[in-house]
């Protein structure tokens, strides 16, 4: 078998969900990789060289035996086809499909709730004001769907843990992790999906003060 060269480009202060979200699934898979930092306090995304591999110029960016690829979830699919072991998503094609969606929704909507609570609130323990009326609606919204999907006798979404069940969380804990008020299922999925191990690996990063 080839000898897998595998390098990831995240944020220096490892506060971003994209990044943690390939990173948590290079370390599902158990694939070696080197981890390379950008400061994007700096505009380093913008520097020529980074430019240069990351075609969209953010992060993550995986480049995989010379082939460079940015925007997360491009990237985590592209990694299960490539090394199926280990699979980050369910093999059954509708939950398949859900899972994506899941995905995609949380990157499209809720932008209260991201602009309101950053994950800085997650990884530095930052205190923000009280959330706006927009950012609330936000929460009910996702709180509708997170109800909805997690199931009330199993850890995961859909079974065997994906790494839909991390983006999810993620942003259920970007209130939770506050002290919002979150709804106690939703809470707790969140908690569980947090002691994962890969998870606990990107949560204990070494991080510049702020």
């Amino acid at each position: 078998m080839q000898k897998q060269d595998i390098k990831l480009y995240v944020d220096s202060q490892f506060t971003s969900p994209y990044a943690m979200s390939v990173f948590v699934t290079l370390q599902e898979k158990g694939l070696d990789f080197d981890l390379l930092t950008v400061d994007l306090e700096a505009n380093a995304q913008h520097a020529h060289d980074y430019a240069a591999t990351s075609l969209t110029q953010r992060v993550p960016t995986l480049v995989h035996n010379g082939f460079a690829l940015s925007e997360s979830s491009a990237i985590t699919e592209y990694l299960d086809e490539v090394f199926p072991k280990q699979a980050v998503y369910p093999k059954e094609i509708h939950a398949r499909a859900r899972a994506r969606q899941v995905q995609a929704w949380i990157r499209s909507a809720l932008m209260p709730i991201r602009v309101e609570r950053n994950t800085q609130v997650i990884f530095y323990g930052k205190k923000l004001e009280p959330l706006s009326d927009a950012a609330k609606a936000a929460a009910g919204q996702l709180f509708l769907v997170g109800e909805s999907l997690v199931p009330d006798d199993a850890e995961n979404l859909f079974g065997d843990w994906s790494v839909a069940d991390l983006d999810l969380a993620l942003m259920i804990n970007r209130l939770a992790l506050h002290g919002d008020h979150v709804p106690e299922k939703l809470s707790r999925f969140a908690a569980q999906q947090w002691q994962r191990p890969a998870v606990q690996l990107w949560v204990n990063q070494a991080r510049p003060a702020l």
